[in-house]
């Protein structure tokens, strides 16, 4: 959707007065060609307003709320559900607190998963999951006139349009930050997500709850890397006959 480069200009002109293109992207890294291309098309992205927020000091979520596209953000749910929160942990993080609980926590050292260095490759289709009704894929074709199949193939390839992720929290009821949390494009912590809040709620999993969830994660990985792999042998085989 990204937001109208109106509203960006005279949002920008209250974040950073007196600030040209040139002084934006010295401080945020966006290219100037990038910048000038989106503001002449008359729609700005919302990672563009993000890095404009956080190079000015000011909160990505509130800075996005500010636009009529996502007016809600502040004033709907905002604290994600232990559900959420343990979607966002890979399954290397789950399996390392599996492993302390059995060896007591010898093996690590602590109970608590190092979530920093394992980054979640399925962390979008793994929050549209968890928030999911039943038919949110069909919810939030109807509400926004994307095909079912389009939305399918966003989670495929693990990313989803910001709107669509803020659209599918109202229609689930679930936290509108999340599915920024889920796509990258805020951080928890901007979320106001709580600091331990993953670990903590993967604690409260019971020692069946946490080998399930495992097992889930793991055909999931595994479902991914057989079709990485079948994509590689198909290509090898293309060149091939190429020659």
């Amino acid at each position: 959707m990204a937001v109208p480069a109106r509203s960006f200009q005279s949002w920008r002109t209250v974040v950073a007065p007196g600030a040209s293109n040139a002084d934006l992207c010295r401080r945020t890294g966006i290219k100037r060609s990038t910048l000038g291309q989106q503001i002449v098309r008359g729609k700005v992205s919302e990672i563009t307003v993000v890095r404009v927020a956080r190079a000015y000091g000011k909160n990505p979520v509130e800075a996005l709320s500010e636009f009529e596209e996502y007016s809600d953000l502040l004033g709907g749910p905002w604290l994600p559900s232990a559900a959420e929160l343990i979607s966002q942990v890979s399954y290397i993080c789950i399996l390392e607190t599996i492993l302390a609980r059995a060896t007591g926590g010898k093996a690590s050292g602590t109970g608590c998963p190092d979530l920093t260095r394992h980054p979640h490759r399925n962390a979008i289709r793994s929050w549209f999951e968890a928030v999911d009704p039943g038919d949110l894929r069909q919810q939030l074709s109807l509400k926004t006139g994307v095909a079912p199949q389009n939305i399918s193939a966003q989670l495929s390839a693990a990313r989803l349009a910001p709107e669509l992720a803020v659209e599918a929290a109202r229609i689930a009821g679930a936290s509108l930050p999340g599915g920024l949390v889920a796509t990258g494009l805020i951080s928890p912590d901007e979320a106001g997500w709580p600091r331990n809040g993953q670990q903590e709620a993967l604690a409260a999993l019971t020692d069946s709850e946490l080998l399930f969830l495992a097992r889930d994660r793991l055909d999931g990985a595994g479902k991914q890397l057989r079709k990485y792999e079948h994509d590689v042998e198909n290509e090898l085989t293309l060149l091939e006959n190429l020659g």
